[in-house]
């Protein structure tokens, strides 16, 4: 099969599976994994498909908001690892931070190695498997409804009981909050109205609030508003953002943060 007709028909198989893997392709085309994952390179290079660690997905597939966060990992890696290089760098030592769940939160947490004495509360249940103990005074996991897909508690953003029978409530220096999508006129959004509220409840219990969002959501609108532009001080991302865009979140006086080279 000629290239053209066999990138063709991969774009086809993505859309129609969801989520493909580089080995299954080259079985069934014959051909090499190189030259598979070429192939992908170029359909991802496109926009027709996602390129993920070892395949590819579907774009509606990754649009869908409740993918597992096992497959989330996948999906815009290289991106979530750039934001969460940047979004380490806002805090420092003896700190205390909100992380909420998500692939792009487990990447800062894996990224906190070097800071010491910082105070994590998050509601992603893997960060406690993946953060590095030397880094840490506290570490307190919200409690609340587990959403076994995304591996994150939803609700009330307390702690526990304190001595007299009520909830303890929390206030941070920082609060790092990865969203499924923002836009111009929506603001950021999820798709989730349970994640939605605590998201916004995160960022109202911070000094300082920075939004991790990758490129591929610009401009996008998901079901659950979180919280309008200028809730934010800082956007995150891997990428500056288009235009309009831009310039919205330029009147809402949050700052663009890019890796050096991309502002």
């Amino acid at each position: 099969m000629l290239p053209a007709g066999r990138k063709s028909e991969l774009e086809a198989i993505v859309s129609t599976s969801g989520h493909v893997t580089v080995t299954e392709l080259a079985k069934r085309f014959d051909v090499s994994a190189d030259t598979i994952r070429r192939d992908l390179d170029a359909l991802s290079t496109e926009g027709k498909v996602v390129r993920t660690r070892g395949g590819a997905m579907s774009k509606a597939t990754t649009a869908w908001p409740e993918l597992t966060v096992n497959v989330r990992q996948e999906v815009q890696n290289e991106a979530k690892e750039t934001i969460a290089d940047l979004a380490v760098g806002l805090v420092s030592d003896s700190s205390s931070i909100i992380v909420n769940a998500g692939s792009t939160g487990l990447a800062v947490a894996r990224r906190l190695a070097d800071l010491r004495d910082l105070t994590v509360a998050t509601n992603n249940v893997l960060i406690p498997s993946v953060i590095d103990p030397a880094c840490l005074r506290e570490l307190y996991l919200l409690g609340g409804r587990v959403r076994i897909g995304s591996q994150a508690t939803v609700g009330a953003l307390s702690l526990g009981l304190s001595p007299n029978g009520g909830h303890i409530s929390i206030a941070a220096d920082i609060a790092l909050i990865s969203v499924g999508a923002i836009s111009a006129d929506r603001g950021f959004s999820t798709g989730d109205p349970g994640e939605a509220q605590m998201m916004g409840s995160m960022m109202e219990r911070a000094d300082i609030t920075a939004l991790m969002v990758d490129s591929s959501k610009f401009e996008k609108r998901l079901f659950a508003e979180v919280a309008p532009l200028a809730a934010a001080d800082y956007l995150i991302t891997d990428a500056p953002p288009p235009a309009q865009l831009a310039d919205a979140l330029a009147d809402a006086g949050v700052q663009i943060l890019v890796p050096s080279g991309d502002s």
